[in-house]
């Protein structure tokens, strides 16, 4: 009987802990603010963000399967839960909107990201991202509202190897030029 009531345990869904999320969400804050809002332009929103989605970020950062020297050391100290916990607490958070902001490349941008480019077989952002940027839980991030800037820097990680951790994303930026990156990048800024 013992053994059954264990296995229903761990059969439980997990019931995250937002205040303890929020209290880790503390260190966080530096750079993605408390709440994972807007911030700096250099480092990505989280409020509204998958939760699985960010557990798997901070899963790759802590094993060093993604690569940056700040996330790394933020991410070692994190037990499963704790992750849990903190990618719980920034989801629940709504996302606010964001905007593109250059008129000139919209037009390109909203083409890639609802129909690729067919010529060089670079598949339509929607397709996994979702028709408003919402993604799609568990493999792919929300990108609406995001910032412009961090999303071309992702990118261009991707197509530069230096983002090694989706080989699906290094397969599609690999295709894309600058100009495309860029206004693909703006594009979904936009998104809502």
């Amino acid at each position: 009987m013992a053994g059954s009531v264990h296995a229903a345990e761990a059969a439980a869904p997990f019931k995250p802990d937002l205040a303890r999320g929020q209290a880790i969400a503390v260190t966080c804050g530096a750079c993605h603010t408390n709440d994972g809002t807007r911030g700096l332009a250099t480092y990505p929103i989280l409020q509204g963000q998958h939760p699985e989605y960010l557990v798997k970020q901070l899963t790759e950062f802590k094993a060093s399967k993604r690569v940056n020297p700040i996330m790394n050391g933020m991410a070692a100290p994190l037990t499963e839960v704790d992750m849990k916990n903190v990618a719980a607490f920034y989801a629940s958070k709504k996302p606010v909107a964001g905007a593109a902001r250059n008129k000139d490349t919209v037009a390109l941008g909203e083409k890639i990201y609802r129909g690729g480019i067919a010529e060089r077989k670079v598949p339509a952002c929607a397709g996994c991202h979702g028709p408003s940027g919402a993604g799609i839980p568990v493999q792919y991030p929300r990108l609406g509202g995001q910032h412009a800037e961090y999303v071309e820097a992702q990118l261009t990680a991707f197509r530069g190897g230096a983002r090694t951790n989706s080989p699906q994303m290094m397969d599609i930026a690999g295709r894309m030029s600058d100009a495309e990156i860029k206004a693909v990048s703006d594009y979904v800024a936009g998104l809502h």
